[in-house]
């Protein structure tokens, strides 16, 4: 008897879909939206001044699962500043036929320079293709920021950076929309020992 009953809830929910409306996605032309929490391509995140949040720990390399980032530290120097650390990475790289995106990496970074975007369309011909660099990962300069290596413009220390992070992310806020950063919310004016 439980077979029976079984059968028809079975033939039941095939006959539910059998009459609904059909979903056409018109992909290449109107590509559907993600949503808003869409673990897609990784985001190097920046200060307010243009400074990368990326201070090249490797703890995103280390938390991977699938070992599908690479990270190489480099020094700072007060003639080549790239971060407001001690250090920086000086190669960076995600290796996209080997991520599961899941977000382990975006839990590992103690200075929220990694994220992940919206953007899914990662398809390439080639498996070299798939390999991004820290230059196709780093966030777009928005106006108000300058290219690095420069001096620090948020403050004397770190702390000035990580601190004022909390009133002026830089590029972490919006950093979950393709592209990076929200080019519609220009930076403010910086100045000298701002925070």
């Amino acid at each position: 008897m439980g077979t029976f009953t079984g059968s028809f809830k079975g033939f039941g929910v095939t006959f539910a879909h059998m009459f609904r409306k059909v979903v056409t996605t018109e992909y290449p032309f109107k590509p559907p939206t993600p949503a808003p929490r869409y673990h897609g391509r990784h985001i190097l995140n920046r200060h307010p001044d243009g400074l990368e949040k990326c201070i090249g720990c490797e703890l995103c390399a280390w938390a991977c699962p699938a070992d599908a980032i690479y990270v190489e530290g480099g020094d700072n120097t007060e003639e080549q500043r790239f971060s407001p650390g001690e250090r920086y990475a000086s190669v960076y790289q995600i290796n996209y036929a080997r991520c599961i995106f899941c977000g382990l990496c975006i839990e590992a970074c103690p200075t929220r320079s990694l994220t992940m975007s919206n953007e899914y369309e990662l398809a390439r011909d080639s498996r070299q293709d798939l390999i991004f660099t820290k230059e196709q990962l780093l966030a777009p300069l928005l106006p108000g920021m300058e290219q690095p290596p420069h001096p620090m413009r948020l403050g004397d220390s770190e702390k000035d950076y990580y601190l004022g992070s909390l009133t002026n992310p830089g590029t972490s806020a919006g950093a979950e929309r393709a592209g990076g950063a929200d080019a519609s919310q220009p930076g403010e004016p910086l100045s000298r020992g701002a925070a």
